[in-house]
């Protein structure tokens, strides 16, 4: 696991790009309270997703809209099809962790 940032820096409700040995990760702080981290790009378009929105549990890429389940990766909205890969997160002593092992099985 690698230290991302402290939780401080990613309000509820919001998404952070963080550049993670060459990977490029939105970690995402969901409306349900939790951390998330997927895929920082979109499978629709090449465009960062940590600049869309964050509904409940999704994130929607801001170019075209579609929405992607934090949990799973998988499309919630068209026009992606494919899903993106999510990253396992733990969150210890107020730090964000993140693996870069996919827990979804999908690689970018």
């Amino acid at each position: 696991m690698i230290r991302i940032c402290s939780t401080e820096d990613v309000p509820k409700g919001t998404a952070i790009s963080a550049d993670v040995d060459g990977t490029q990760l939105a970690v995402v702080h969901g409306e349900d309270g939790a951390f998330y981290a997927v895929y920082d790009e979109c499978s629709h378009a090449s465009v960062a997703l940590s600049e869309g929105e964050v509904e409940g549990c999704t994130l929607e890429c801001w170019l075209h809209g579609s929405r992607f389940d934090l949990r799973t990766g998988e499309p919630t909205g068209l026009p992606a099809t494919e899903p993106v890969p999510v990253y396992p997160v733990e969150v210890r002593d107020g730090d964000i962790y993140v693996s870069l092992t996919p827990s979804n099985g999908v690689t970018r």
